[in-house]
């Protein structure tokens, strides 16, 4: 993303300013795309080598610490809703600037790629991946920095760190989303022209992208192919797809800190930490299944128990099932007071959503239980 974008928000929003920010940063990825060959686009190794001259340095320099410096005792909401607006402000500058270059002869070249000779680009797909690099690199380092501002812990040098952002900043979902939001956004009278886009022929030429790719491509054909709409739509796209990039991030990354918290505010508490973990994962697998929120808080609980505690419960790590009797035997063992571990058990079981039946069980037991202790 571009250095500081809430710095230039705060200003009020300098128009000539901020155009000069994008069109450098056009610029920059002119040269990005004069890199690449045809084959790149083809196969779809465009999208990893975007990938990695977009995060290496960004990644270098922004982190943790970076916005504790700018925004010291700000809460990370705050910093993200400017950052997601300012975002979607860069990126409706950058889709009218692009919006001008886009002609006919731009859609009847995206299937001509395939006579392309390896080594060299047609300029009028040139035209077309800048706006798509420009888009891509700047909702992937939006995504890269709602996760830090949560706290959320990414390696980008690992392949599975790497894959989880972009999963959250391109997943197929928002796609569908993004598709179903640009219908209703736009004008009546523009919307079937939207609809054959998606489905016509000219998506051909997008079959031999990744499926990212694919979508990335899709929403530029809309850009470029509906005439006289062109540079408004190529504006309201830019700006609307970044801002529901921007907040499907901040509600991955949100809901994972706030699990997080949890995990930590529960280890924190306990009294009974090796106790915790077991109460923990009987209200967990109460009803036979295990949600990814439920999955998360075990993962950071086991470990926020042994970093604070010391605890590391190898029997519990081996388990498959998990026997009640076990539990109860371990709560009959603890002497004094067991109301931290009856309170934990409420915050677990509902850290997914609503209680439901068998978890509610499970509970009114460890609370009988608690009773008699």
């Amino acid at each position: 993303m571009i250095e500081d974008p809430i710095v230039a928000a705060g200003t009020g929003g300098d128009d000539e300013a901020d155009r000069k920010v994008v069109e450098q940063e056009r610029a920059e990825l002119r040269e990005f795309i004069k890199g690449l060959s045809a084959d790149d686009i083809k196969s779809g190794d465009w999208f990893a080598k975007l990938i990695a001259e977009a995060m290496r340095s960004y990644t270098a320099k922004v982190d943790w610490r970076y916005f504790q410096e700018r925004y010291a005792g700000v809460p990370a909401d705050a910093v993200i809703d400017q950052r997601i607006k300012m975002a979607a402000r860069y990126a409706a500058l950058e889709g009218g600037l692009s919006a001008g270059a886009y002609t006919a002869a731009v859609v009847a070249t995206l299937g001509s790629l395939g006579g392309a000779s390896a080594a060299t680009v047609p300029a009028a797909v040139a035209t077309m991946m800048i706006d798509v690099a420009f888009i891509t690199r700047l909702q992937l380092r939006l995504a890269y920095d709602i996760a830090v501002l949560y706290r959320i812990p990414l390696d980008l040098s690992d392949p599975e760190d790497m894959w989880k952002l972009i999963r959250v900043a391109f997943t197929i979902k928002s796609g569908e989303a993004a598709r179903e939001g640009v219908a209703k956004a736009v004008p009546a009278i523009v919307r079937p022209l939207i609809k054959r886009f998606y489905s016509g022929d000219v998506l051909n030429a997008a079959k031999a992208l990744p499926v990212v790719g694919r979508h990335l491509l899709q929403k530029n054909v809309i850009k470029i192919g509906i005439p006289l709409v062109g540079v408004p739509l190529a504006v309201m796209l830019n700006r609307y797809t970044t801002l529901l990039a921007g907040r499907h991030a901040q509600a991955v990354f949100r809901n994972e800190a706030r699990v997080i918290e949890l995990a930590g505010n529960l280890s924190e508490r306990s009294r009974h930490p090796r106790l915790l973990l077991w109460v923990a994962w009987l209200v967990i697998m109460a009803d036979k299944k295990i949600t990814d929120d439920e999955a998360l808080l075990m993962r950071h609980l086991v470990r926020l128990v042994r970093e604070r505690h010391q605890v590391v419960d190898e029997r519990l790590a081996h388990l498959v099932d998990i026997d009640p009797a076990d539990v109860w035997e371990r709560m009959d063992a603890e002497p004094g007071d067991l109301s931290d571990v009856l309170a934990a058990a409420d915050r677990v079981a509902a850290v997914d959503g609503d209680v439901n039946k068998s978890e509610k069980a499970v509970i009114s037991e460890l609370r009988e239980r608690c009773g008699r202790v």
